[in-house]
């Protein structure tokens, strides 16, 4: 088997926003490279990536992506009363106030979870109702918590265990090892099942 012979560059050597997607970085990595070019060096991993190629496109320093549109609600989410009928704002947070509501008009055991959460934060407009409709939908379902873009190695140990049920951990962290060292057109690395083969190119 013909060995993959291209191997990652130095970050600072990277001249194009094209070449820092191909390859898998560290959020460590990228945050001191962004401080050392002097651009924002806080926030996550890919927003960090897309800082640095927005910088090496461009050469300016400040990424479009940071600059926020402020909220325009000024609705109280700490202290107002709640409702069913209460409209999602832009300005919502998930407060002791709304967890108090949701406890007394949905069940006592209510808990915030990452699919809840984030189907408020995708629904401004609804309301409380509608939320609780949807966390009683979740409760009668078997839903997967969705695993963050930026976390590669946990959606890779998902799909990589739901297709080979017989492996363990160690396994996974052997492929994983071999498939982040190769490029890729985005940077992100996804399993496939050809990645088992990737111990025999070695």
């Amino acid at each position: 088997m013909a060995k993959n012979t291209e191997t990652r560059p130095t970050i600072s050597t990277i001249a194009t926003g094209a070449e820092l997607r191909r390859w898998y970085w560290l959020k460590t990595e990228l945050a001191a490279e962004a401080k050392r070019v002097g651009v924002k060096c806080t926030g996550a991993k890919f927003t960090l990536l897309e800082r640095l190629c927005h910088f090496l496109d461009t050469g300016e320093p400040k990424w479009p992506g940071d600059v926020r549109t402020k909220s325009t609600s000024t609705f109280d989410w700490h202290s107002s009363k709640l409702t069913n009928n209460t409209v999602i704002t832009d300005s919502y947070k998930n407060t002791q106030n709304v967890r108090r509501f949701f406890k007394a008009n949905l069940d006592p055991k209510f808990k915030f979870n990452i699919a809840f959460m984030e189907w408020i934060k995708a629904n401004v407009g609804k309301t409380l109702g509608e939320a609780g409709a949807y966390w009683q939908k979740q409760q009668g379902s078997a839903v997967q918590t969705k695993i963050k873009p930026h976390n590669q190695f946990n959606q890779y140990t998902r799909d990589f265990l739901d297709d080979n049920p017989t492996l363990g951990m160690t396994e996974v962290r052997q492929i994983w090892a071999l498939k982040k060292a190769r490029p890729t057109k985005t940077g992100r690395h996804v399993y496939e099942r050809s990645d088992l083969k990737l111990r025999d190119k070695k």
